[in-house]
């Protein structure tokens, strides 16, 4: 018969189980760099969305006093860490969002990698070309940045009157509000339009394979 104990779970002063064991810690911190939800990731832990804005709520008192040159509180140290780390996954979470959302905006993402060969028209040569398929810019995720980030002068409620000229405006008519999605959908129809080279569309295709980037 095996005399081997097994491993007894963190316990609290008093004698009972630690509920914030490195185990929940870990999936705590783990789901918040994701970026979802709260209760999401109190749910991810196992523990409820009041417990753990409790816990979070007494490590943000705890650093504030120490900012504010207080002793350290060796009590509230756990909820202390766990109140840094859970800020900065989700400071990444958000970053890490808001690079994808610049990222639509400026465009250029490789959507498609196709490889085809065809035969010069000249020269009879058989010719391998690399052509990729890029999104265009996107001003949407630009207004969503702006009406988030800027929403005193971009949010839904903001009154906003631009003048802007030579864009179908009858000689003097007075200035006035600007139709912003009329605008937009206008800038995207022409700036962003995408033509491809007659050659590209009328070549004589002899082989072709798409490679997801």
């Amino acid at each position: 018969m095996s005399t081997r104990r097994k491993a007894r779970r963190p316990q609290s002063r008093s004698g009972r189980p630690r509920l914030l064991s490195d185990e929940v810690e870990a999936r705590l911190v783990g789901a918040s760099r994701t970026g979802v939800a709260v209760e999401l990731a109190a749910e991810m832990a196992g523990v409820s969305r009041s417990t753990f804005l409790a816990w979070m709520a007494r490590g943000r008192t705890e650093i504030e006093a120490r900012e504010a040159g207080g002793k350290p509180d060796p009590d509230e140290e756990e909820y202390a860490a766990l109140y840094e780390k859970v800020r900065t996954a989700r400071a990444t979470a958000a970053t890490r969002a808001m690079m994808n959302i610049r990222r639509v905006a400026d465009g250029g993402i490789v959507t498609k990698v196709t490889t085809r060969k065809f035969r010069d028209s000249v020269t009879g040569d058989i010719i391998e070309e690399t052509v990729e398929d890029r999104t265009p810019p996107d001003w949407r995720a630009d207004a969503w940045y702006l009406e988030r980030q800027h929403r005193e002068h971009y949010g839904k409620d903001a009154i906003v009157a631009i003048e802007i000229n030579g864009l179908d405006v009858p000689a003097g008519q007075d200035d006035g509000p600007v139709d912003l999605g009329a605008l937009a959908e206008r800038l995207d129809r022409t700036l962003f339009a995408v033509e491809y080279p007659p050659e590209l569309e009328d070549a004589e295709v002899v082989d072709a394979e798409v490679v997801d980037p």
